[in-house]
């Protein structure tokens, strides 16, 4: 384990170069197993999921090392994944209490989905310098909190009612993803963390097309948000749900628990959905 209380996190900001990415190799050192492909290929959730602005890929980034870490504490998936929802539950009440927003474009005033947007948040980081930056401060701020509310919530007792089911593990399951990736998008859930907002479905088809990619090209950065597979999901998805992209608007419900998200996947919520992921 690492000494958290020496807060690199604006050297590894740079490094790495996206804040998803940043997140996800600050809590895989943390917890000791770096896994730089599945890190790397978290570079398409930055700017709220291809910059369109919704969850901050801070979220993301922890979220996918919190999956990770719950597969190699738990002795069997259904624990694993019901652990990694509840911890990236907890993850998001923490962010959310430092920053009070978890999206993008609240937090860096843009929308960089647009020339213009991309322009301004430029701007802002050539005038502040990188260093200074709205994001790179807030992720030194929350860095060592992130660390401490995920080792927190994955030592959590967990009670399973049902068989713990994530939209987002489905994805994965049925694109030929190994336990351990099932386990790692587990949290995204429910808009992540069950909490409504963007789909996370959506977000684990990106990783994992990603992935594949740069698991063909090793020692490589991806093509970021030009990667070609990764725009195939995300069309296959504004396809599909009519560019509706909060999990509320698409599902037509509120989960609070696991249990209840397990329920509306197993009675076929959102099948066809995953589906077009899927095949994307």
């Amino acid at each position: 384990m690492n000494d958290t209380s020496i807060n690199d996190t604006k050297k590894v900001f740079k490094q790495c170069g996206t804040c998803s990415q940043t997140f996800g190799h600050l809590l895989n050192r943390e917890f000791g197993y770096p896994k730089e492909a599945e890190v790397r290929a978290l570079d398409n959730l930055a700017g709220g999921i291809m910059n369109t602005g919704h969850q901050c890929g801070m979220l993301w980034g922890s979220a996918l090392a919190i999956g990770a870490e719950s597969y190699r504490r738990n002795n069997d998936l259904d624990k694993a994944t019901a652990i990694a929802v509840t911890a990236t539950q907890q993850i998001i009440e923490s962010f959310y209490d430092r920053s009070k927003t978890i999206s993008c474009r609240e937090i860096t005033g843009c929308d960089l989905n647009s020339v213009f947007g991309m322009m301004k948040f430029m701007l802002k980081i050539t005038l502040k310098g990188m260093k200074n930056s709205q994001c790179f401060n807030l992720a030194e701020q929350w860095a060592p909190e992130a660390i401490e509310t995920a080792k927190d919530g994955l030592t959590e007792k967990i009670e399973l009612n049902h068989k713990p089911l994530s939209c987002a593990s489905e994805v994965v399951r049925k694109m030929g993803g190994s336990e351990e990736e099932i386990a790692m998008v587990a949290g995204f859930a429910g808009g992540l963390g069950l909490s409504g907002n963007a789909c996370g479905a959506l977000s684990a088809a990106i990783w994992m097309k990603t992935l594949a990619w740069c698991r063909e090209h090793p020692g490589k950065n991806p093509p970021y948000f030009n990667n070609p597979h990764a725009k195939e999901a995300l069309k296959a998805f504004e396809d599909a749900t009519d560019s509706k992209f909060l999990c509320t608007e698409i599902s037509g419900h509120s989960f609070e628990t696991i249990d209840d998200h397990s329920r509306f996947i197993k009675n076929g919520g959102c099948s066809e959905l995953i589906e077009a992921l899927v095949h994307s």
